[in-house]
């Protein structure tokens, strides 16, 4: 649905200004990156947005995602070992395909698995990347083909340095290191999320979606840390029944 008019402006600056704000803190990166993917649906009107990210051996790991249809887009790639994510990842540029239909010679794995899914037709990815070397890509997905306009892409590249940012302290970057610790963490914490996510579904019968956004829910109205939560959950520290009840909270979607 698309932006009233000024409300994209607006959106743009918002985002940007909450980013912001939880970088200069003690951020939780999973959190972050959840509202990044969030906030790229938003921004470029994408059905679906989806992050990954290399471990220190350079495999790449889905850490984020909008949505079950885009985790699984994700998944795709990493089992067919090709798709826009890979290529963007490997070349540290950014990929466009309006049309998945037409990419087959390319990807052929991975588009006939895509188009047994039939979720979406067009895919655009770019990197996160540190001097040249990428970290890691950002997915946009439609339902529809169509290209992204340069100005989306520029807004999607501005997004995905943010989360290069978040990932890769700032000490670390003036050293010129590669803060491998912190990637793991991430992927560790991606784990942890998605067995608490199991435990919530299991539990008090949702769907992944439906849990996820009950976690996040809970975290963000007790100002929790998302990873440290789903680790109680995960290890039945944490009854899931203290989850039982969706935490009201206010969405950025809103425009004044």
């Amino acid at each position: 649905m698309s932006l009233p008019p000024g409300g994209r402006e607006r959106l743009v600056s918002r985002a940007f200004v909450a980013l912001a704000d939880t970088l200069v803190d003690d951020y939780d990166i999973i959190d972050l990156l959840d509202h990044l993917v969030a906030y790229s649906v938003e921004l470029l009107e994408a059905d679906a947005a989806g992050i990954m990210l290399a471990d220190p051996r350079g495999e790449l790991h889905a850490v984020a995602a909008s949505s079950e249809d885009a985790e699984l887009m994700e998944l795709l790639q990493l089992q067919a070992e090709q798709g826009p994510c890979v290529d963007c990842y490997r070349t540290a540029a950014p990929v466009g395909v309006a049309d998945l239909t037409q990419a087959g010679d390319r990807w052929p794995r991975y588009v006939a698995a895509v188009a047994q899914q039939g979720a979406f037709a067009s895919v655009h990815a770019v990197p996160l990347r540190l001097r040249g070397q990428a970290i890691g890509a950002l997915n946009l997905l439609h339902r529809t083909p169509g290209s992204l306009p340069q100005d989306d892409i520029a807004l999607g590249q501005a997004l995905a340095d943010i989360a290069t940012i978040g990932i890769l302290q700032e000490r670390a970057i003036r050293r010129g290191e590669v803060v491998n610790e912190q990637l793991q963490t991430a992927l560790n914490s991606r784990v942890i999320i998605e067995q608490a996510k199991g435990v919530l579904s299991h539990h008090l019968g949702l769907s992944t979606d439906e849990a996820f956004n009950r976690l996040r829910g809970y975290v963000r109205g007790r100002n929790l840390r998302l990873a440290d939560v789903a680790r109680l959950l995960a290890t039945r520290q944490l009854d899931p029944r203290m989850l039982d009840t969706p935490t009201p909270q206010p969405r950025h979607t809103k425009h004044p």
